[in-house]
């Protein structure tokens, strides 16, 4: 059976269902949290992150994150702006690296209030029943499949018998071209084999002619593409993927069953920063150029953030939808379980703190 928005979740107007989270979060007060947000236009963030947090003592939060992934880089612009503050929260950014597996079983066992990660790296920990539920969507992009041009392979048929390198077999570049090898009727278990490198090894491997493409993130696999000798195969942008999340943000189930209210300040405060990002990209850029790869400039960073979609941050139904489309093509590719229930797997692990 086909899955789609409507075999999901009903038919339903196509307009009321894509309701403007902008215009959501201009309209709905903040609990006494913070400053309603209706005079909040993309071109007064310098305005309102300036005013003041609400009255009282600011709500000590510790946030995961991973510092080397750009994608990631409102979360920085969210501290350095003043937005978490603007929401009464105090937040220490807790840099996990590259272990995603570590950042999620923080959150789930209380080391911190939340993160945000890559959506199909963490629903497969998510079917086994970490307490972390996702409340927001915040971009879509960063993963690319490349090849050397000298390889030969410009699409993903001509994948059929050949090698792909990725940096673990766990990795969100794994399951989301496993995904789209399926659709292209290609069998992402026998049909191609995936191969294991260190992440800095993987151009080496390409030029030894060991692997025929690599699966990966950026902001790796976007300079890469700087380099005229690759050609990009796919991302998790195109093949019916344009509109597609992600990263996801996900809180510590008890932050969300004991205290709601400063569960939709968190986030709240990250669909903000995604809206600055997006109004204001060399803010983002600056803010993530510490952990950016060596020699990169404001302006190179600019351009892979430009290259993602950071104003796709799907809540409600519509993120509920996606994530129940993650876990049937999940579950065509045999990552998650046969007997997990797409749907009953998106209403159990979403959580709705900004209408509760």
């Amino acid at each position: 059976m086909a899955w789609n928005a409507k075999t999901l979740f009903g038919a339903g107007d196509d307009h009321s269902r894509n309701f403007d989270r902008r215009a959501f979060l201009k309209t709905v007060g903040l609990v006494g949290v913070a400053a309603p947000l209706g005079a909040l236009s993309l071109g007064s963030f310098a305005a309102t992150a300036s005013q003041p947090a609400a009255a009282g003592e600011l709500k000590k939060i510790k946030f995961a994150t991973n510092a080397s992934a750009i994608c990631l880089a409102p979360v920085f612009v969210a501290q350095e702006h003043g937005i978490f503050k603007k929401y009464g929260l105090d937040v220490e950014l807790v840099n996990f690296g590259a272990s995603t597996e570590a950042l999620l079983e923080a959150i789930a066992t209380g080391k911190a209030d939340g993160g945000v990660g890559m959506a199909l790296r963490w629903l497969k920990a998510l079917e086994q029943g970490f307490d972390v539920k996702i409340t927001a969507g915040t971009h879509g992009g960063c993963s690319r499949l490349v090849a050397l041009k000298s390889a030969g392979i410009t699409k993903l048929t001509e994948l059929k018998g050949k090698t792909i390198g990725i940096s673990d077999l766990a990795s969100p570049g794994k399951n989301f071209f496993s995904i789209l090898l399926h659709k292209e009727g290609i069998d992402p278990i026998s049909d191609v084999e995936w191969r294991q490198y260190p992440g800095e090894l993987l151009q080496l491997a390409a030029d030894k002619g060991e692997i025929h493409a690599i699966a990966d993130g950026d902001p790796k696999a976007y300079f890469w593409l700087q380099d005229p000798k690759y050609i990009q195969i796919a991302s998790n942008l195109d093949h019916g993927f344009e509109n597609r999340v992600c990263c996801i943000v996900g809180l510590r189930g008890s932050l969300i069953r004991d205290d709601q209210p400063t569960a939709a300040a968190l986030t709240r405060a990250l669909l903000e920063a995604q809206d600055w990002t997006v109004a204001k990209p060399q803010d983002a850029a600056r803010a993530f150029l510490p952990n950016a790869p060596k020699g990169k400039t404001v302006e190179e960073l600019v351009g892979v953030l430009q290259s993602q979609t950071h104003n796709h941050n799907p809540v409600g139904a519509d993120l509920k939808t996606e994530i129940a489309l993650y876990a049937q093509e999940l579950r065509d590719v045999q990552v998650f379980k046969q007997s997990t229930d797409p749907k009953d797997f998106a209403d159990r692990v979403f959580a709705d703190v900004l209408t509760a």
